[in-house]
């Protein structure tokens, strides 16, 4: 521990948390850029292609509770670091799949499916990671940087993926993305502990401000180690949460909406729309770009709203007007003629999307404690459901009806999305005896109660 200057180690580790979320975006996008080249060098059709990105989606539903349940057993460090590597290794298998193979399209999918699966660690160890780290009253602008990362990395895909598709080939970009990776994973085990105590580098001024701020433990327990004090929750009282319930399917509603930009924006430009290779690269950035802002906003937002008012109108509120402003974008791009204009109608519906995502893993931290990554892994298993739907679904939609029909069904979820946050209490703890100290002032009833 160093003793003296107040240090900021908390939000070092936070940025690194944002180029790991970033890294990942890069490893699950890429293949929606290069699924051209793949789809024109396999024979696959559009429908074919949705099979191979719901196959990684599927991963990655299926693993979030057993990756959230490791990182409460293991720690953040080391099940994140395993994570990069394994998703690093598949990433750069998937562009090792020969040309003129029989089954194909098989060996694509369980080489997605098995890269899900290595990603589905990542979210909630980082919120195992905010529920040791962050104080209550940061989490909301923890969160926002830490998924400011999906749209770093989303974003910067498409021109990143082209440039390589372009000069060497569609196979390069996936080997680039996964030294990419494990670089970052190396750096992300050198820099990060497991509990601020654990660090060299933290102060004892900054670990001061950490332990007064944390979600209070039970009377006698060491908030530094109460994932080693507490049993985890017990998965009855999770599956019975109203508030998990809600959230979950509120995130649901969000997974569908949000990777209908990640699976299908980029060739909805060049296809539908009719924009060439390098003018869909450059507008199918706006979405992430735009997600990126909304993460950063909505986090401070978040945090100063739940301080103002309490987490009622600071973590619920925000969550259901961004999602219904959301909707509403979506729905008026979607009638949108001029392709370039469409372009950022769409994008400002990402951009109001991404406003709620603090909401979502800041209300699981608050109420789980030391349970934080099994329960919002809970919680993202309804996020990446909806969007290996959204991956299959969207062009069944678009084929027998129009795109614009694919965009009203992510509007109307996002109505759906909303109404979820309007049965939500945040300060309804899952742990027994617990507060959470999010403000001195009671928080207002700016919904109606359920109780």
């Amino acid at each position: 521990m160093t003793v003296g200057h107040t240090t900021r180690v908390r939000w070092l580790l936070v940025f690194c948390l944002f180029v790991l979320s970033a890294v990942s975006y890069l490893d699950r996008v890429n293949i929606s850029i290069a699924g051209g080249s793949i789809a024109d060098a396999y024979h696959l059709n559009d429908v074919q292609l949705g099979k191979v990105f719901s196959a990684m989606l599927v991963g990655y539903a299926l693993f979030q509770t057993v990756g959230g349940r490791l990182a409460d057993r293991f720690g953040p460090r080391r099940v994140l670091t395993f994570g990069v590597v394994w998703w690093g290794i598949f990433t750069a298998l998937t562009g090792l799949v020969p040309a003129r193979l029989e089954g194909a399209l098989f060996l694509f999918m369980a080489v997605r499916f098995l890269l899900g699966a290595g990603e589905a660690v990542i979210y909630p160890s980082a919120n195992q990671f905010i529920s040791r780290w962050i104080p209550v009253a940061e989490r909301g602008l923890a969160n926002g940087w830490i998924f400011a990362g999906v749209g770093a990395g989303a974003g910067l895909t498409p021109p990143f993926i082209t440039y390589l598709m372009f000069h060497y080939g569609w196979r390069s970009s996936f080997w680039a993305c996964a030294v990419v990776g494990f670089i970052a994973g190396g750096l992300w085990y050198i820099a990060a502990r497991d509990t601020p105590a654990e660090h060299p580098d933290v102060s004892a001024s900054e670990l001061l401000t950490i332990q007064s701020g944390l979600t209070i433990a039970k009377s006698g327990s060491d908030p530094f180690n109460r994932t080693r004090d507490e049993a985890p929750i017990p998965w009855t009282r999770v599956v019975q949460s109203r508030e998990v319930l809600a959230v979950t399917l509120s995130y649901f509603c969000y997974g569908y909406v949000g990777w209908l930009f990640f699976s299908w924006f980029y060739r909805y430009l060049a296809n539908v729309r009719g924009l060439d290779l390098k003018a869909s690269a450059f507008y199918s950035m706006l979405p992430f770009l735009a997600m990126l802002v909304g993460c950063l906003i909505g986090g401070t937002v978040n945090d100063r709203l739940t301080k103002w008012r309490g987490p009622r109108l600071g973590r619920c509120g925000v969550a259901a007007v961004a999602l219904v402003l959301s909707g509403i974008f979506i729905a008026f791009g979607a009638q949108v003629h001029g392709a370039r204009l469409a372009s950022v109608v769409l994008a400002g519906g990402a951009g109001a999307l991404y406003l709620s995502q603090s909401s979502f893993w800041s209300v699981t931290a608050d109420i789980a404690g030391a349970s934080s990554g099994s329960v919002s892994g809970f919680m993202n298993t309804g996020n990446q459901i909806g969007a290996a739907i959204t991956a299959t679904l969207t062009p069944w939609i678009a084929a027998r009806f129009t795109w614009s029909a694919s965009f009203f069904v992510a509007a109307a979820l996002c109505v759906v999305g909303a109404l979820c946050w309007l049965v939500v209490d945040p300060t309804k703890t899952l742990v027994p005896d617990n507060a959470i100290p999010v403000t001195d002032q009671p928080s207002p009833a700016i919904f109606p109660s359920a109780d």
